[in-house]
């Protein structure tokens, strides 16, 4: 699958932005039928880093929201900074 099809937006919130800092996890939008192994081999692939775990939940509105944190420090920080969130 492309991972492009598998990763759809980053997630912002007060919450999701202090975990990037304190956790080391970013979070995003996925594709509703994207399981667990899926999000992290398309993560990989498109922002070339390891990933420790992801956590996944379907939000009220359902959106399927992936929470990702990352084997390097500061990476999740690097990625956000990439991306434009800050």
């Amino acid at each position: 699958m492309d991972p492009y099809s598998v990763i759809i937006k980053p997630q912002l919130s007060e919450k999701t932005m202090n975990q990037i800092y304190d956790e080391n996890k970013i979070t995003f939008v996925v594709r509703r039928s994207s399981s667990k192994p899926e999000i992290k081999k398309a993560f990989t692939t498109l922002y070339e880093t390891n990933v420790l775990s992801v956590n996944t939940h379907i939000t009220p509105r359902g959106e399927k929201i992936a929470t990702i944190e990352l084997e390097e420090e500061e990476a999740a920080e690097d990625i956000a900074v990439k991306l434009g969130v800050f």
